[in-house]
């Protein structure tokens, strides 16, 4: 099962969800929360993500086989989703907006899935790790 703990994430990403979900129940308490729903996972269980829709039953909602930003150790990626104050969970677009919004805000570094061209991935947060020498 893919990690939801932020410690397995890139610090950016650590201090960016730290403040970005505490500036948004500030913000926002009325809404629905957001939750961390990954962070880290496998190879394995990013081709499992990639077969769904495509060999298995389900929507797409990955392009990539191998080689996610979710599966480098650390994770230089994560995904959430939001729940009600009855712990249901709501998907709806302009919740991932207004919590981007407050993300570019706070860690304008950090890339929103939402702005990309061609799969809008509204869940996904992530960052460019530079490589070291």
């Amino acid at each position: 099962m893919p990690s939801r703990n932020i410690k397995d994430c890139v610090p950016q990403l650590q201090e960016a969800w730290l403040k970005a979900s505490a500036l948004f129940a500030q913000r926002h308490a009325q809404l629905p929360q957001p939750f961390l729903t990954c962070t880290h996972r496998t190879e394995e269980e990013q081709a499992e993500l990639y077969a769904q829709g495509r060999t298995k039953k389900g929507k797409i909602v990955t392009q990539l086989k191998t080689g996610s930003k979710h599966n480098y150790m650390p994770a230089q990626a994560f995904d959430i989703a939001f729940k009600t104050k009855d712990r249901m969970l709501n998907w709806s677009p302009q919740y991932f907006k207004l919590f981007a919004d407050i993300v570019k805000e706070v860690a304008p570094d950090v890339k929103w899935g939402g702005d990309w061209k061609k799969f809008k991935d509204l869940p996904h947060f992530e960052v460019k790790v530079k490589a070291t020498d």
